[in-house]
């Protein structure tokens, strides 16, 4: 991943954490937003670090694996992440959410994570940049399910 990349990544990622740690309502339409355009940019950016792999060689089962297992664990960071996020009734009758310290940690160690799934995928392909590629969409899976689990919250507790 050129430097470009690294540091819209950053930016990317800072902003989604900020957004997190701020109250807002669980029903706001700015997720959905986000989550599309995370959505659009992960598959562009998948298909394209695929394309840069299969130009020189078919990809392996332990590649094919790996990303599977980048994305299970997207998902399995956003169901633990969304136990950390405080959901609760306004006076005003809205449903608000809020995430913990404990949620920008388990940010921090995801994104540790699926770094280190990054240079595996990359070292199992020997080319290409497809495990660099991989960060959009695993935000937005991550964030699918986290977002998923909140409203769930919600709608159980109104």
């Amino acid at each position: 991943m050129n430097n470009a990349g690294i540091v819209i990544g950053i930016v990317v990622v800072a902003l989604v954490v900020r957004r997190q740690l701020r109250t807002r309502p669980v029903h706001g339409k700015g997720g959905v937003v986000l989550l599309g355009v995370l959505g659009a940019l992960g598959v562009v950016a998948l298909v394209f670090g695929v394309a840069s792999v299969v130009k020189e060689h078919a990809l392996g089962t332990v590649t094919v694996a790996l990303l599977a297992a980048s994305f299970f664990v997207a998902a399995g960071f956003g169901v633990v992440r969304a136990r950390t996020v405080t959901v609760w009734r306004a006076p005003e009758g809205r449903m608000l959410r809020k995430g913990a310290p404990a949620t920008t940690v388990l940010w921090l160690v995801s994104l540790a994570v699926h770094i280190s799934l990054d240079k595996w995928i990359d070292h199992t392909t020997g080319t290409g940049l497809l495990g660099a590629s991989t960060i959009y969409l695993y935000l937005a899976v991550t964030l699918v399910v986290q977002d998923f689990l909140v409203r769930r919250r919600a709608a159980s507790v109104a």
